[in-house]
Formats: structure tokens, sequence, C-alpha cells
């Protein structure tokens, strides 16, 4: 989970540095990945993170990198 994490949080600061994405769209992405490392954080609580936890999480990790490709390929300028 950590590794994906980190390169998901790389591609925001890469596209913010770029100007591919906007201060909104940075803010809105950040608070995405915060909302996984919660979730990541909850499903470990116990000390085992079951399949169900680890998918559900999977799952938000494929939604946000959709997230972060559609923010950086929207020909949107930052204002």
């Amino acid at each position: 989970m950590n590794a994906r994490q980190v390169a998901q949080q790389s591609r925001i600061k890469h596209g913010k540095n770029s100007g591919e994405l906007t201060h909104m769209e940075t803010t809105l992405l950040r608070g995405e990945q915060k909302k996984i490392r919660r979730s990541e954080r909850r499903a470990n609580a116990d000390g085992d993170v079951t399949m169900k936890e680890r998918r559900l999480i999977d799952r938000k990790q494929d939604r946000a990198n959709r997230h972060i490709h559609r923010a950086k390929n929207n020909d949107r300028k930052p204002v």
C-alpha cells in the first residue's frame, strides 16, 4: 500500500510543480490521499488487514489514480 501511495503523492506534486494541476485540483487530490491513509490506518488498527479491507483500499487507490490522471490531462490552466 505504501509504495502506491508514495507514487500517487509524487504524481500530484509533479503535476502541481509543472502547472498541470490547479491549486484546487491539488487540494482535492491531496485530501483524497489523506482519506486513503486514514482507511489504511483503520484497517491495520487491529494488526490484521483482511482481504475485504485490502480490496476496499485498492479500489480507493484505483479511483484516486483515475482522478489524478483526469486532473492532469484536462487542459485546464491555473488561475
